[in-house]
């Protein structure tokens, strides 16, 4: 990274022409120094402080690296894709992150608990106010949101294996004898529609808050093709202002390899205090520019209106004279990117997979990951090493559930001397048939910071005999191989925070089609990843505190121990907006929510 290089030689040089020399420890403290300056110059304004009334109006800045890839919500897996059309959609439910309760949102719903018969039911009832619109479309064209749409989308999508949809896992519950039963749903009336669940689970709402896409588009879809229908149904070459919306935004324009523009849904429900709907930007301009040096050129030079600050970023952002801008610290990022290994028996050939599949080899790994090394060179002291599993806003978050194998590359070398790997005479680690142990990390090309994280990692591989070579790959291709060839190594990846500890089902499950390291499993194929499943059903559906705490407590340690997923740090996030906007909030609870920004006067 430019700043945190240039900063550090500095630091550690910067006396050559003057003749002085400074230690480590001087050198640590005007590190140290420098962060605690950066600090002072940003600004925390966290959400949850109610807004201001504002006015309508304004365009609003922004850009993406890369062209959308879709504009169909079931492929839409890319951060660039979804920036774009996720404004066409909203949840049945909201979950106000500061308040820490679901709300009603696209609809009102009603838990209702059957303790004697151990059944829960979660009915829903949508807003009389929804329609499926297109830009500057007549009312008699607007196609009225019912229960059919969320009933179609959960049947017939969301419970469509070959679709693939992360929701899947989550429509099935194990029961006390082991069986799986689904979460059945059922329409009561236009508006109206309840889930059945065949027992009773801690958090209903999160099991069943969803978003859906219009049945009138997606049902002709499936019918005349099927699965491969509603995957390739509103393509990139689907006529923008022929895409339905829900959501906050229509689509209006998109010039590829130059822009999308987003207008606002006059029809959209939200409004605000004095009933003017929502959002008040009247516009938004996605720019595609090809990387994040370009991001950053367009918002130093104003031509964006918000800005996601990298480490290199700060110093000339921050000390820049008459800036018109102002840079919000949003605290340590809740989630961090992680490395997990492949070790799935269809994909990996021997030796390597026998390897992977040793926890010792992957708690080596864990202990080879300098992340003090990355905080310093890659985030400038602005991060903190990730040594728990659940983010700690997450209800069963315990402070003193933390990773045992931290760096320490001694401890690497012992633990695959346990495994029968070893330094042979030049120093090349071999296992015990004499194979050289090799492997490749894959990880997005557009991901800089996680390229130089990559690096790290294979440094401090290389200095114990352990070749590894970083491969950055299109996105794109990083999702094939993810979901459909399986054919990597070890990846570098992000997918979020453990907010919720029953959250992921995709994931932690063994049955999960994002189980990344061996997925779809009919049956688990180790004990420990047999344990998760029975430790992720039974924290789902126990009623008592105290015993939900040591399921899960025992949940966190076992998924640190056996590190399927090796995380590395949490950054702190920084965001600079410009000074022409009002109800400006940003923490990483919740982002930078534009619903309610609105142009000052000027």
């Amino acid at each position: 990274m430019i700043v945190a290089a240039v900063v550090a030689a500095a630091l550690l040089f910067g006396g050559c022409d003057s003749g002085e020399e400074i230690g480590r420890e001087e050198a640590e403290e005007r590190r140290a120094i420098s962060q605690s300056e950066i600090l002072d110059l940003t600004e925390q304004r966290p959400g949850g402080q109610g807004f201001e009334v504002g006015t309508v109006g304004g365009t609003w800045r922004t850009s993406v690296n890369n062209d959308p890839r879709s504009f169909n919500k079931l492929t839409a897996r890319d951060a660039d894709t979804r920036g774009v059309i996720d404004g066409l959609y909203d949840y049945l439910a909201d979950y106000d992150p500061y308040e820490r309760e679901f709300k009603p949102n696209l609809a009102s719903f009603e838990v209702e608990i059957d303790e004697e018969a151990d059944e829960l039911r979660v009915i829903y009832t949508l807003r009389e106010d929804l329609y499926w619109t297109t830009p500057d479309s007549d009312p008699e064209d607007w196609v009225p949101v019912t229960s059919d749409d969320v009933v179609f989308w959960y049947d017939e999508i969301q419970a469509e294996r070959g679709v693939q949809h992360p929701a899947y896992p989550g429509q099935y519950i194990e029961m006390e004898d082991g069986s799986r039963e689904r979460i059945e749903i059922e329409k009561l009336d236009e508006r109206s529609f309840v889930f059945h669940y065949p027992r009773i689970v801690q958090n209903p709402i999160l099991s069943t808050n969803m978003v859906f896409g219009p049945k009138h588009i997606y049902q002709p879809a499936l019918e005349d093709d099927g699965v491969q229908g509603v995957l390739d149904v509103l393509s990139v070459d689907t006529d923008p202002k022929s895409i339905p919306s829900v959501g906050e935004y229509h689509l209006i324009e998109y010039e590829p390899g130059q822009r999308v523009v987003l207008q606002r849904n006059p029809n959209y429900f939200k409004t605000d205090d004095d009933g003017t709907s929502l959002p008040y930007l009247e516009r938004v301009i996605v720019r595609i520019v090809p990387d994040k040096n370009s991001e950053f050129l367009m918002f130093r030079d104003g031509t964006r209106d918000s800005y996601t600050l990298r480490p290199e970023d700060l110093d000339p952002l921050l000390r820049a004279s008459g800036r018109d801008y102002t840079v919000y610290n949003g605290g340590a990022a809740l989630g961090a990117s992680f490395f997990t290994v492949n070790q799935n028996p269809t994909a990996v050939p021997e030796p390597k997979l026998s390897w992977f599949s040793q926890k010792e080899f992957r708690q080596a790994l864990s202990s080879l990951l300098n992340r003090p090394r990355i905080v310093r060179q890659v985030y400038r002291g602005l991060a903190e090493p990730a040594h728990h599993f659940f983010a700690r806003p997450n209800p069963m978050f315990d402070e003193d559930i933390r990773l045992e194998y931290t760096y320490d590359p001694e401890r690497a070398v012992e633990l695959l001397a346990s495994i029968g790997i070893e330094q042979d005479d030049a120093g090349v680690m071999r296992d015990e048939d004499g194979n050289r142990i090799e492997f490749t990390i894959s990880l997005g090309a557009e991901n800089n910071i996680g390229i130089d994280m990559a690096q790290i990692l294979s440094d401090e591989l290389d200095e114990i005999g352990i070749n590894a070579r970083v491969r950055p790959v299109d996105f794109q291709r990083l999702v094939e191989m993810l979901q459909n060839t399986y054919d990597w190594d070890v990846v570098l990846v992000s997918l979020g925070a453990n907010y919720w500890p029953s959250s992921g089902s995709n994931v932690w499950q063994s049955s999960g089609n994002f189980h990344l390291w061996h997925p779809l499993q009919d049956e688990p194929a180790t004990e420990w990843e047999a344990r998760i499943d029975h430790l992720y059903n039974a924290g789902r559906f126990e009623k008592d505190e105290e015993r939900a705490k040591e399921i899960y407590d025992e949940y966190q340690r076992i998924l640190l121990e056996q590190l399927p997923v090796i995380y590395t740090v949490h950054p702190i996030s920084f965001q600079a907006v410009r000074d022409r906007w009002g109800n400006v909030f940003y923490d990483t609870l919740r982002g930078l929510d534009t619903t309610y920004v609105y142009l000052k006067d000027e």
